[in-house]
């Protein structure tokens, strides 16, 4: 009896220990969890404009961090909230070589496919007080291309309007649109020259 009493104790005291444990930890854990939301927070506005699946990534390991802390993993949530806090300074520097990439791109299409699209649309002009078409070239695939070319200056009209707007990566998926459509278009004509490989 005496025996079981001892053991009860002792049992009753390692839980004590664990449960005081635990809960020391759990301070910590709440404070580098905390950190680590404000350091995401920081760099969050800027990284989504240019390095949105970074900070997607990061969101989902913080409520990954959050949810070991509800179930008392806390030093397992603290070890995350460190990675992600690391990680989350990481992105500014992601997201500025992201948005000097996307210049440049926009810089070398702003440049070229204006000149691309117009060139096209001198050809359609010439063509179209033509009596005859070129042999290669049907009524058909002519009224394609012109089509073409009016989607092209919207979709270019939406790509300045992005750019304007800051938004630089749909501003050059906008402009490498305009400058296949455009492509497609001096292909159709038999048109070759320097605007279309300088854009290349």
């Amino acid at each position: 009896m005496k025996r079981n009493l001892v053991s009860l104790v002792i049992m009753l005291f390692v839980s004590t220990i664990v449960l005081v444990a635990c809960s020391s930890e759990k301070g910590p854990a709440e404070l580098a969890i905390k950190a680590a939301e404000e350091a995401l927070n920081a760099s969050k506005a800027e990284a989504m404009k240019y390095v949105p699946d970074g900070v997607k990534s990061l969101e989902d390991a913080l409520t990954a961090a959050k949810d070991k802390v509800d179930k008392k993993e806390y030093k397992a949530a603290i070890e995350e909230a460190k990675n992600i806090a690391e990680k989350a300074k990481g992105l500014l520097a992601e997201a500025k070589a992201k948005k000097e990439e996307l210049t440049k791109n926009w810089t070398d299409l702003s440049q070229g496919v204006p000149k691309m699209v117009e060139d096209v649309q001198s050809r359609v002009d010439v063509l179209s007080k033509s009596k005859k078409l070129p042999a290669n070239l049907t009524a058909e695939k002519f009224e394609e291309v012109k089509s073409g070319l009016t989607a092209a200056k919207e979709e270019w009209g939406k790509a300045l309007e992005s750019f304007k707007a800051g938004s630089l990566a749909d501003a050059v998926s906008a402009a490498n649109s305009v400058k296949e459509k455009t492509t497609v278009a001096m292909e159709a004509l038999g048109m070759t020259g320097s605007s279309s490989s300088s854009t290349k």
